[in-house]
């Protein structure tokens, strides 16, 4: 495998990307430019408006300059005396005018200074609340899992995870795309936009306080890269990464991957043994699809299952989990099961089912 440097991939990500920013799912969907832009047609009404009021009694207006006071003053009156600047030159002379700057045009003014005070205010506001978001966020956020590339894999993987449990609060979705991130953002995970390849990049996806990292990119050495940075920075947190190449997965575990899966060859294998059982391959596909039919998940040994054998449980037992080892249910070095073993079964789906996190004990 040829791996470019990783000076080569920064410079290629940035090209497409000059900033790194976090981004959290919004419940309102209407954008900033849309509002000012609302707000903008409604200060124009308020000044064409003001324009023809001043315009319908303009014999009631004095201009200095020539007297008369015809369209073009109207609206030049109306500026001045909505953005209170008030130059003079145009003055209202009769009773009428002065009524209807009293109880017409002084509103107007009051309402164009609304709008446009309304919309810095609202821009101001709207960042502050971003900032307390984004602060509170980052304080809350613990044990969660970061996802690197929302593909096809990246999501599919989430989506699995997601179905045992997991909330969408606890997910950040990191991919160097804006419009994958605002896809992300639209089911609820919370998004950083920038090359996961830069240990500034996953640091504001406080990767170091993850407890499981799914690495899912398009490219080979990206995975590679990503795999180690994240290693850098969280020695504990459990990471799977997918490659397309068999012969990549081997560096993919020295870079500090604890579990990778090849995808070109996983969909063989599931092609293959289709052609061989289609019955088979009909099982398989629906065991990896969480939430439906019939799931495959790891569980802790309970109380009343220690010193059992795994057929002896009432789900059907495929493998042990003790310590760093992955047991067969027939391997005869299990013997009966402990209160630290963890089992992987096959059982029926279930909605919503909670699957136990593994965590390090004794032994281990």
């Amino acid at each position: 495998m040829k791996l470019p440097g990783h000076d080569a991939i920064a410079r290629q990500a940035g090209e497409h990307l000059v900033t790194h920013r976090v981004t959290l799912p919004r419940k309102v969907v209407e954008r900033p430019l849309r509002q000012v832009a609302k707000r903008l047609v409604m200060a124009l009404a308020v000044l064409v408006a003001t324009a023809f009021v001043v315009y319908a009694d303009h014999d009631g207006y004095h201009d200095n300059s020539d007297s008369s006071v015809d369209l073009l003053d109207a609206f030049y009156y109306a500026t001045v005396t909505l953005s209170t600047t008030g130059y003079g030159d145009i003055t209202p002379v009769s009773d009428s005018a002065r009524l209807t700057n009293i109880f017409v045009i002084t509103p107007l003014r009051v309402l164009f200074l609304i709008i446009l005070v309304g919309t810095t205010l609202e821009v101001l506001t709207e960042r502050t609340r971003e900032e307390w978001r984004l602060n509170r966020w980052r304080s809350a956020l613990r044990d969660h899992t970061v996802v690197v590339g929302f593909g096809t894999k990246g999501r599919s993987a989430i989506r699995t995870v997601c179905a045992t449990g997991l909330r969408k609060e606890q997910v950040v979705v990191v991919d160097p795309s804006s419009k994958v991130i605002d896809a992300a953002n639209a089911e609820g995970f919370a998004g950083v936009i920038g090359d996961a390849t830069r240990s500034e990049v996953l640091e504001r996806a406080e990767v170091h306080r993850a407890r499981q990292i799914i690495v899912a990119p398009q490219r080979d050495d990206t995975a590679v890269l990503v795999t180690l940075t994240a290693r850098q920075l969280n020695r504990g947190a459990k990471i799977v990464a997918a490659v397309r190449e068999e012969e990549n997965a081997p560096l993919l575990r020295q870079s500090g991957a604890d579990a990778v899966i090849t995808s070109s060859g996983a969909a063989g294998r599931l092609l293959g043994l289709s052609v061989l059982s289609p019955a088979a391959g009909m099982v398989m596909e629906d065991l990896i699809q969480q939430g439906s039919g019939l799931d495959i998940i790891e569980r802790p040994v309970v109380r009343a299952e220690v010193g059992r054998t795994p057929r002896e449980t009432d789900d059907l037992v495929v493998s042990v989990v003790r310590g760093h080892r992955v047991l067969g249910y027939d391997d005869p070095s299990v013997g009966t099961l402990r209160l630290t073993d963890r089992l992987i079964t096959i059982v029926r789906a279930t909605p919503g089912a909670q699957v136990t996190p593994h965590r390090p004990v004794d032994g281990d």
